[in-house]
């Protein structure tokens, strides 16, 4: 029986390990993603020839080896893959987490990582429903809120932050991120073994916090700058 056991506990700690890694693997990818995502939403500020330019390269990238907008459907089929991996390494990782504990961690409490932690799952639901109308918005549905038309990348942009409350809910969504972001690398960094020396851990949370705050402010400053009236049609 002890042997059974022995065997059954060593399944589980390898499957965990295993989740944790395809966390964050899918994490650090994401971390690519939007930094490049980022990058070329500050195309907005050049005017609307360069926006408009940088989203029709983006769709002939790969030409001719790829079809038209070839580039972006593995893309998006690449992310969609990482995304349900990371969504359910997550929620099977909070399962067991959540089934094996009897009692409350205090100490954990007082440490912070259940604000940590909770910040984690309810900041990962909020970016959840926040990704899905940023799909409707700009990719799938292309929903101009001025009824405007969506045929132009850079008008639909700014037909869409000149609304102050899309802009509000997208820098909400935007602190999310920041904070998913700060501790999800730390996180990944911890679960690849990067944060074996107090050296190294420091690094680690001074790069997460450095990445975080560049990313938010990256993509901030474009909404911003439609309300301030900076970028317009």
């Amino acid at each position: 029986m002890a042997t059974t056991d022995l065997v059954r506990d060593g399944r589980a700690v390898r499957s965990t390990i295993f989740l944790k890694m395809l966390m964050a693997l899918s994490g650090l990818l994401f971390v690519a993603f939007v930094i490049g995502h980022a990058y070329g939403n500050l195309k907005a500020f050049a005017g609307h020839d360069a926006f408009n330019e940088y989203a029709h390269h983006l769709r002939t990238l790969g030409e001719p080896m790829l079809p038209h907008s070839g580039f972006l459907w593995v893309l998006r089929v690449g992310l969609i893959v990482a995304f349900v991996l990371h969504v359910y390494a997550a929620f099977a990782l909070w399962a067991r987490a959540k089934q094996a504990r009897t009692t409350p961690y205090v100490m954990k409490k007082r440490t912070g990582a259940t604000w940590a932690s909770l910040i984690m799952r309810w900041g990962g639901l909020t970016l959840l429903l926040f990704i899905v109308w940023h799909l409707l918005n700009f990719t799938i549905g292309k929903v101009n809120p001025q009824s405007g038309p969506t045929d132009d990348p850079y008008n639909l942009l700014v037909d869409t932050f000149d609304v102050w409350w899309l802009t509000l809910i997208y820098l909400v969504a935007m602190a999310m991120l920041g904070a998913h972001l700060h501790h999800g690398f730390w996180s990944a960094c911890q679960t690849l073994g990067w944060t074996s020396t107090a050296r190294a851990r420091q690094a680690a949370k001074s790069v997460g916090f450095t990445l975080a705050l560049i990313i938010v402010i990256g993509f901030s400053i474009v909404p911003l700058g439609v309300l301030a009236g900076v970028i317009e049609k």
